[in-house]
């Protein structure tokens, strides 16, 4: 299994980012994909989960501003996207996707089996 995160950068407060993350080699009928992120000085965080069912879970912060979506439609490959809008500085994170071969949604990291190498966003005031 691999988890390949983009669309990182940076923007000022009140800008959009999109993240793709493309996860490749897995052979699961039912699974659960998940957005966590890491300020520095501070612990990892869930962010938003999504299941094969549509079924989504958000963090309060994050709440009517970022939109979880997953795109199945290649049996070989499925890429879940994070559209977040309205960014502010405490967003500033390194953005890391995951992936458990289960399906309930689920914002606590020890729930994952699978994780990528993350994506900074940085938001300035």
């Amino acid at each position: 299994v691999e988890l390949r995160e983009s669309g990182g950068g940076s923007v000022q407060a009140g800008g959009s980012l999109r993240l793709s993350c493309t996860l490749s080699g897995h052979s699961y009928k039912d699974f659960t994909m998940a957005w966590f992120r890491q300020a520095p000085g501070k612990q990892r965080e869930g962010v938003a989960s999504i299941g094969l069912d549509g079924d989504t879970r958000y963090t309060n912060s994050v709440k009517g501003r970022f939109t979880i979506s997953l795109d199945n439609a290649k049996d070989a490959e499925v890429t879940m996207y994070l559209q977040m809008n309205n960014l502010r500085p405490d967003d500033t994170a390194m953005y890391v996707c995951a992936q458990r071969p289960r399906g309930l949604v689920s914002l606590w990291q020890s729930d994952y089996d699978y994780w990528g190498q993350g994506t900074q966003v940085t938001v300035s005031s």
